[in-house]
């Protein structure tokens, strides 16, 4: 069943189009890759479906169409982002950032710990004393803590030492075999993007420009439209 689906879908941000006709679909239970160089239109893209911006053309999440909703209203649907750059509530504590968030389902303080113990062990820091690894595996838990149907990160690995890159490429790991939630995920790393993603979508100056099953994705074809 197709949980989120995107048919030419376009934005401005005023006079500036960056998106000239984006279309994916993501099913019930799947993970699937948004690939692109930097500025093809991925973060525009999350935002158009967060309903964070205006845009045109089909936007559904479980049927309901998006443009009728503001972005507060789509989120209680099941869309959980992990935005970009983290955006924690600095002030507050790890324990209070999850709360401020928390909506009924399986998703608690105890399982969000689970998976990142690291959390638990600083439930009282404020979130501005924190690495930015562990600002980063707050900000999963927080959209974990919405009980999501679709869980969004945008480059949810960008920045982080290696070790704790690893870290979070094995929680999202984790998330896709042991829950069958729904993922977008954004980021650079091909290889580990092959990992947990079933399919792909390739942006390309604001269109979609390759979309397939991960695994049909060349290494000609990757080169080309996601390659520096």
């Amino acid at each position: 069943m197709t949980l989120l689906s995107l048919q030419d879908v376009t934005a401005s941000y005023g006079a500036s189009q960056a998106l000239f006709g984006v279309t994916l679909t993501i099913a019930e239970g799947e993970c699937l890759a948004l690939m692109g160089r930097n500025g093809m239109g991925k973060t525009t893209t999350v935002k158009a479906i967060c309903r964070m911006i205006p845009a045109e053309g089909t936007l559904t999440f479980d049927s309901h169409d998006l443009h009728r909703l503001p972005s507060f209203a789509a989120a209680r649907l099941g869309l959980g982002l992990v935005p970009e750059g983290r955006r924690c509530f600095r002030d507050l504590t790890v324990s209070e950032n999850l709360h401020a968030a928390a909506r009924r389902g399986p998703w608690d303080m105890d399982r969000v710990t689970g998976l990142f113990p690291r959390l638990g062990e600083r439930k009282t820091q404020r979130a501005a004393t924190l690495s930015g690894g562990e600002q980063q595996m707050l900000a999963i838990g927080r959209a974990l803590m919405t009980n999501p149907r679709l869980l969004i990160l945008d480059e949810a690995t960008e920045g982080l030492a290696p070790l704790v890159r690893q870290e979070i490429w094995q929680a999202i790991t984790q998330l896709k075999r042991d829950t069958g939630m729904a993922m977008l995920v954004i980021d650079k790393s091909a290889r580990e993007l092959a990992q947990v993603a079933d399919r792909a979508v390739i942006l390309e100056r604001g269109r979609t420009a390759w979309s397939g099953p991960m695994q049909t994705l060349d290494a000609a074809t990757r080169d080309r439209l996601v390659g520096v």
